[in-house]
């Protein structure tokens, strides 16, 4: 069957993609992009930790940057609408304390699963993306060019 790939891989080369080509620019664009999809799990994977405990958006943001994430600082929304993301798809719960006027995160029993599964997975990429994706592609607002 390998050989069969190999036939394939020929013909579309030359057929297909004789006109194709990349630069060096689209190299570059390429990587950097798989490179912020290894960081988007990292940050996700970061948030799910913090919130083994109640925590509120701006302490999370706060927890966040002393380990080093600096995505949420000039678009602070971004990290609000991803717990909203997280929270619809039921990995995390939130609770609002109106005397406070405070709303908390929480991780949900599916999340704390997921959590679990991530971290005995350390090594393979793109599980929390996988998991939570459902078919759709899923990224932080501000991740993209």
């Amino acid at each position: 069957m390998e050989n069969r790939l190999k036939g394939i891989k020929k013909v579309l080369n030359q057929k297909t993609f004789s006109q194709l080509t990349f630069t060096e620019k689209h190299r570059q664009n390429i990587q950097k992009e798989i490179r912020k999809q290894g960081d988007t799990e990292a940050i996700i994977l970061s948030i799910l930790q913090l919130l083994t405990q109640e925590r509120t958006g701006y302490e999370l943001s706060h927890l966040l940057r002393g380990r080093g994430v600096r995505r949420f600082e000039d678009i602070e929304g971004s990290l609000y609408i991803l717990l909203h993301t997280l929270e619809n798809k039921e990995v995390l719960r939130s609770t609002w304390i109106p005397k406070e006027e405070v709303k908390y995160y929480q991780l949900t029993n599916k999340g704390k699963k997921l959590l679990k599964q991530t971290e005995k997975k350390q090594n393979s990429s793109r599980v929390l993306l996988q998991l939570l994706e459902g078919g759709t592609e899923w990224r932080i607002a501000g991740s993209h060019s």
